[in-house]
């Protein structure tokens, strides 16, 4: 048996290696930074990019100061403007925050008038998107801007267009995205770097251990109770 996508994957990650290392690094000082300042980590991915925010929100290894942005309608109007504001105005977010956007084409309305209102608001933003397939985009939304035009950093997860990587004999269409565990990759990294960071200067940071491990609730719910006024709000 062949492995055509775990060869794919080997080359993303050395993409990634190759090119996002200072925006990995800027981008867990962000992190670090708004958590020993009391603020939280949120992160909102519409689609299929939901699954990037829930990998940085609520799991075990992961900053219990951090919460997901849910769109209760999972995407539906991700490309219809004016929706964002009505979702935003449910949302918590605080000067010291710092959320993550991810999307991949970063052209749909919701994403890009979260990313206005965020930037209004004096937060630090950072978004996880495909660069090059954004920048050749056209964007859905009537000011003409793209996601990552708003960001502090980008991360660049080095899907392709369409997000579908691989090519199958007999099939019009390509097959296996990417965009999901490249972004995985990023923002794990970043998350890395910035509790390390976080240690380096002397703060202890409050991190999830496993639920499913002797004594993990117990310990969990601890620090949960600090952080509930922030996380455990809209």
């Amino acid at each position: 048996m062949a492995f055509e996508f775990f060869d794919k994957a080997k080359e993303i990650m050395q993409k990634l290696e190759d090119t996002q290392q200072e925006n990995i690094h800027a981008a867990a000082m962000l992190i670090s930074e708004a958590i020993r300042s009391g603020g939280i980590l949120q992160a909102f991915g519409s689609g299929h990019s939901y699954a990037g925010a829930i990998e940085v929100c609520g799991r075990a290894g992961g900053l219990i100061p951090s919460k997901v942005i849910r769109d209760k309608a999972e995407g539906m109007f991700e490309s219809v403007e004016g929706n964002a504001p009505f979702l935003m105005r449910t949302i918590d977010i605080q000067p010291n925050d710092v959320v993550i956007l991810i999307s991949n084409s970063g052209r749909n309305p919701m994403s890009i008038e979260m990313a206005q209102i965020i930037k209004e608001k004096g937060v630090k933003l950072i978004v996880v998107t495909a660069l090059d397939v954004s920048k050749s985009s056209t964007s859905r939304h009537s000011s003409g801007k793209l996601l990552y035009e708003f960001a502090d950093v980008v991360l660049d997860n080095q899907s392709q267009f369409g997000d579908a990587a691989l090519e199958l004999e007999g099939l019009d269409s390509k097959v296996c995205g990417t965009s999901s565990f490249s972004t995985c990759l990023l923002l794990q990294q970043t998350i890395y770097e910035a509790l390390k960071d976080m240690l380096e200067k002397g703060y202890e940071p409050p991190v999830y251990k496993s639920a499913n491990i002797d004594g993990g609730r117990e310990f969990n719910a601890v620090l949960e109770q600090q952080y509930a006024s922030r996380i455990w709000h809209l």
